[in-house]
Parts: structure tokens; C-alpha cells; sequence
């Protein structure tokens, strides 16, 4: 019997060992540089408040995207200050609205053009289209897409910019497959290059536990599909093409 146990307390020791190299190499992990050298976060009031010279005192992010609004009246409490702050220390900023199921597309885009200045150096405005935390109404496909069409519309003529689509791999597959085609994708897929959607994507998230300095705790972490001048491009889209 004593054997057994210590072999088990052994197999037991491994096993966490293994785990542990596991869960730090996930920590650690980032797409090269090489293949994807303009790489950023994205943040909201979750991240609390913000170092932001210490953030790009070393190796600043290339871009920042920041939750703005959710729904039809919820405005996130750093965005200001988070706005104004990039802009001071020269990151390249968007916002993002977080598009819940239960309010109608048009009252959601009226907040987030309420809350978001129209700055024609910003990236893009981009739309958060995910399960994760969202209400419990759970509209067709066709309803869904109907909503956030008339969200589009109204945000894409007001800022003058395509917007861009995040959303998750379940997300995509019960709602957008097919849909929006016209737009950019910022695909969630951590770890793992997304598999999901149509290719090129813009935008691919593929880290959830990140860490910078100046921000306390997790990060959502982030890279642009193409070159620094591709991601120029897309900042500043040429009016005639």
C-alpha cells in the first residue's frame, strides 16, 4: 500500500509540475513579432486605473482599444480619462461598444456616438458581439442581424469610418457566418491562430491574461493581421478607394 502511495504522490508531483510549465508558457505566449509586428490591448474600467507613462516608457503597445459604452445607456467609467491619457502619451487609440441582445441597435448606437469623440485620427469604431456577460434575450439570426445593422449604419456614417466586428468563435458561427461580409473581423481566439471566419482578419485577440506594466492585473492582449503600414492604412483609409 505504501507504494502505491508514493508512486501516486509522485504521479500527483509531475502531473502539477506539468501543469505549472503549461500555464506559464500559456502566460508567456505572443505571436512573433516578425509575423505580426504591430501587436496592442484593449482595456476597459476592468483594468482600473491605468500607469499610462509607465505603460510606454519600455515597449508601448502599438494601439489601444477601450470600451467606451454598453447597451443603450451604460458608459464605462475610465473611457475619459483613458481617452484623453492615450492621446497625451501617443498611442494610437479606438473605442468599442459592447452590443447587448436585449436593446434595439439604434438607442446602443446613439450612446456610443454620445460618448465617443469623432476624431478622424482614431482607429476605426468596433462593435463587441459576444455571449459573455450579455442578457439572457437570445434574438434569431435574422433579428440580430437586423439590429446591428441599424447600429452600424448610424455609427459608420456618423465617424466616417467601416467599423470593425469583434466576436467570439461561438458568436460567429451562431449569428455572423456568412454576414457583414464587407466588414473587418476581430476574431477572439486565445493561444491558438483563429480557425474560424473568413481570412485575412484585422484584428486577432489571443491572449486573455496579458501583463504590462502601469496596468494592476489581466489584459486583454491583441495583433494587427499586416505590416505597420497595412495598419496605417486602416487607421487613415483613403476616401477614394
Amino acid at each position: 500500500m505504501r507504494q502505491y502511495l508514493v508512486g501516486g504522490a509522485v504521479a500527483a508531483a509531475l502531473a502539477a509540475s506539468l501543469l505549472f510549465v503549461v500555464y506559464q508558457t500559456y502566460l508567456g505566449f505572443a505571436p512573433s513579432l516578425g509575423r505580426y509586428p504591430v501587436q496592442g490591448i484593449d482595456i476597459s474600467h476592468h483594468q482600473g486605473v491605468i500607469d499610462w507613462d509607465t505603460l510606454t516608457a519600455d515597449e508601448p503597445p502599438a494601439f489601444v482599444y477601450m470600451k467606451a459604452t454598453e447597451g443603450g445607456d451604460f458608459r464605462d467609467t475610465q473611457f475619459a480619462v483613458n481617452w484623453d491619457e492615450a492621446e497625451r502619451v501617443g498611442v494610437v487609440r479606438g473605442a468599442y461598444h459592447y452590443f447587448t441582445l436585449c436593446t434595439p441597435g439604434a438607442e446602443q448606437a446613439a450612446n456610443f456616438i454620445d460618448v465617443v469623440p469623432a476624431d478622424p485620427e482614431a482607429l476605426p469604431p468596433a462593435v463587441d458581439l459576444e455571449f459573455g456577460g450579455n442578457c439572457s434575450h437570445r434574438p434569431s439570426s435574422e433579428e440580430l442581424q437586423a439590429e446591428l445593422a441599424d447600429f452600424l449604419d448610424l455609427v459608420e456614417n456618423h465617424y466616417g469610418k467601416t467599423a470593425l466586428l469583434y466576436t467570439t468563435a461561438s458568436f460567429y458561427r451562431t449569428h455572423l457566418d456568412g454576414a457583414f461580409d464587407d466588414r473587418p473581423y476581430w476574431l477572439r481566439s486565445l493561444i491558438v491562430r483563429p480557425r474560424y471566419g473568413r481570412e485575412p482578419w484585422y484584428f486577432w485577440q489571443f491572449h486573455s491574461r496579458g501583463r504590462r506594466s502601469g496596468i494592476d492585473g489581466w489584459v486583454d492582449l491583441n495583433a494587427f493581421y499586416g505590416s505597420a503600414a497595412e495598419f496605417e492604412g486602416f487607421r487613415r483609409p483613403d476616401p477614394t478607394d
